[in-house]
């Protein structure tokens, strides 16, 4: 919660001084350096338009009012028009703005495009020569889906050979207290779900005190199969629910905190870690990869160091194979309910810690929003679409 409001305070103090400040923030040196420079430089387009021209003839700061108006695809378009544009629009403090004001608003974030926390906590005047335009574009979910377009040869191979040989159904660990602790239940809607079909096959091989899973079919083609791991029996975790109360959770046995070597933050001090009982030891065994629910609803209290230390004993790599990926579900009751974004409970949860590929996605129990783009992406990263 903390982190969420200061990112919101954060963005309206970055607005209000692009606005009204920044010829006082940027000292005019770097603008009156750009200017010169282009303006020295042919222009490579000497036929643009009258109105492109009126426009570089306004003083600075009206100039980047202007471009905070524009989307950032917008944005590029005006750079490829001049050499002046095309300096004017890397402006840093412009695409800082634009990154902490759509944050908030992006669905989904990965291992390879999570904005790094000591980036974005960075002064204004501190921040003025960092790369937030490149920050931007790899982060932002319509750059990430130009670059996989633009990249599609590796997974297309992987899914080529894994085609080659029969395969037994993926199989998925899903945890956490987004499955507990939401007033709609994510399995129920999971199993009433029209793009998800649950399949009254041969069960799969039975771990004690777990069972077999449930088998589903995805975009009637994909089969694959989850094993619900809930930490407490129904009836404790009803109750806790309506009370809001935190429940023990019987997956995890809590360590003695003499015995971690400190905690993943380099803070030097020791937090007690945890290990998993054997039942679910053996689940982690024999998964493919894990589905972590985590709750992302604003009005609750959360305790994300637990969740992570929770995380790191479950994908222990001495329980499996350390490159399977892990979905983070970024779950609340329902579409209309205050969230945290997806990308403040990725550095919450301290997903970029993580040494395996990983999605961290918004999505809801109600509707099961963004619930199917994840499971195609643990699916396409178990090498099975």
């Amino acid at each position: 919660m903390a982190g969420y409001e200061d990112a919101e305070n954060e963005w309206s103090r970055i607005e209000k001084a692009i606005r009204t400040s920044l010829r006082h923030l940027r000292g005019g040196s770097v603008w009156i350096s750009r200017r010169q420079s282009a303006e020295r430089a042919p222009l490579e387009g000497q036929g643009e338009s009258a109105e492109v021209a009126a426009l570089q003839r306004f003083p600075v700061e009206v100039q980047l009012y202007i471009m905070a108006l524009l989307a950032p695809i917008d944005l590029c378009r005006l750079g490829c028009v001049s050499r002046y544009w095309n300096a004017a629009v890397r402006d840093p403090l412009l695409w800082r703005y634009f990154l902490l004001r759509d944050l908030p608003g992006w669905n989904s974030v990965d291992h390879l495009s999570l904005p790094d926390a000591a980036f974005l906590r960075k002064s204004l005047t501190e921040g003025a020569e960092q790369d937030y335009m490149t920050a931007y574009l790899r982060s932002s979910p319509e750059g990430r889906k130009h670059w996989k377009l633009s990249h599609p040869a590796s997974s297309s191979m992987t899914s080529f050979f894994y085609s080659l040989v029969p395969q037994a159904e993926p199989r998925f660990a899903m945890f956490g207290p987004g499955l507990e602790q939401l007033d709609s239940s994510l399995v129920t809607k999971m199993m009433n779900s029209p793009g998800l079909l649950p399949l009254a096959t041969l069960p799969q091989r039975q771990i004690d005190g777990i069972g077999s899973g449930i088998s589903f079919l995805f975009n009637s083609t994909n089969k694959f199969n989850i094993l619900t791991l809930y930490s407490t029996t129904w009836k404790e975790r009803e109750c806790a629910r309506i009370e809001e109360n935190e429940v023990v959770n019987k997956l995890f046995v809590q360590q003695d905190a003499a015995g971690v070597h400190g905690d993943a933050h380099g803070d030097g001090q020791q937090k007690a870690g945890y290990t998993i009982i054997p039942p679910v030891q053996n689940v982690c065994r024999v998964v493919n990869g894990f589905i972590y629910v985590a709750n992302a609803e604003a009005r609750r209290r959360h305790e994300r160091e637990q969740e992570w230390l929770q995380i790191r004993a479950m994908i222990d790599p001495a329980l499996g194979s350390p490159s399977r990926p892990i979905l983070v579900l970024c779950c609340v009751s329902t579409p209309d309910v205050a969230r945290i974004p997806c990308v403040y409970v990725s550095h919450q949860l301290h997903l970029n810690q993580l040494d395996r590929p990983w999605l961290a996605h918004d999505t809801d129990a109600q509707s099961l929003g963004g619930f199917l783009e994840g499971i195609e992406w643990i699916l396409q990263e178990a090498g099975r679409l």
